[in-house]
């Protein structure tokens, strides 16, 4: 069986451990998987809507919250062990190797993120400085693939970790960190209550075919900076409220 055929079960099995949010009421419908307001604790991460749409080789994706989006960001510790991120998130069931990774590696997710303790996206001046290292607490975005890790939580998911000594099959933008994750020069954008992201996608007709949830999430750092390197600690909100990946693209 493949990682796309048990996607949806896998992530309501995984991450059913660390949701501490209420049951949802939530339906796919034209415009993406619309959910009902306070199911998080902060509005900036309760999610109301969430959808993909595509237009040629790009794809937009989009969230929207019942408060003001991108408001609330970790507070800086000062340090890379122990440091939180906070996230944006859209799980797919869309095969890692089509954005650069090896097939069947995970779950692809595309993240919009912000950690004020470290930089992982060192192609990029994201503050306009003309210090690339230094951008961590804007928002930026990445794709990242997921897998259950007990060592995170029992039940709970972490970005794959590149073991030392492996050379696995990568984007050209990943970032140099031990991780499965990439840092494509996509720009989030933030407006009122909405996040939107627009992506190249070179083979869009299989994004077309893929199913999508909407998550917000808050990842840590491992306190030894190792394996695993990178935890989902807290899940604030899921649109569809169980992750059963509802959303259909362009639907």
């Amino acid at each position: 069986m493949t990682i796309k055929n048990t996607m949806p079960t896998l992530l309501a099995h995984t991450l059913s451990a660390v949701l501490f949010i209420g049951a949802s009421s939530v339906m796919a419908h034209s415009n993406g998987i619309k959910a009902s307001a306070n199911n998080a604790k902060d509005p900036a991460f309760d999610i109301v809507h969430a959808k993909i749409t595509t237009q040629g080789d790009l794809a937009t994706f989009h969230i929207a919250v019942s408060g003001m989006a991108g408001k609330v960001k970790p507070t800086p510790t000062g340090k890379l062990a122990g440091s939180d991120v906070f996230s944006y998130v859209w799980p797919t069931t869309l095969n890692p190797a089509e954005v650069g990774f090896e097939k069947d590696a995970g779950i692809l997710a595309l993240a919009v993120t912000a950690h004020p303790d470290f930089d992982d996206t060192p192609l990029y001046d994201e503050n306009g400085d003309g210090d690339k290292t230094n951008d961590g607490n804007v928002w930026h975005s990445h794709w990242v693939v997921l897998k259950p890790n007990d060592k995170c939580g029992k039940g709970s998911l972490g970005v794959v970790d590149i073991p030392k000594g492996e050379k696995p099959t990568l984007p050209k933008t990943w970032p140099g960190l031990p991780l499965l994750i990439d840092s494509p020069d996509a720009t989030p954008i933030f407006k009122g209550d909405s996040l939107d992201i627009t992506i190249k996608i070179d083979n869009i007709t299989n994004l077309k075919l893929a199913k999508f949830d909407g998550v917000t999430s808050g990842l840590r750092v491992n306190e030894s900076a190792h394996a695993p390197l990178l935890c989902v600690q807290d899940v604030f909100d899921v649109a569809s409220g169980d992750l059963s990946l509802p959303g259909i693209v362009n639907k």
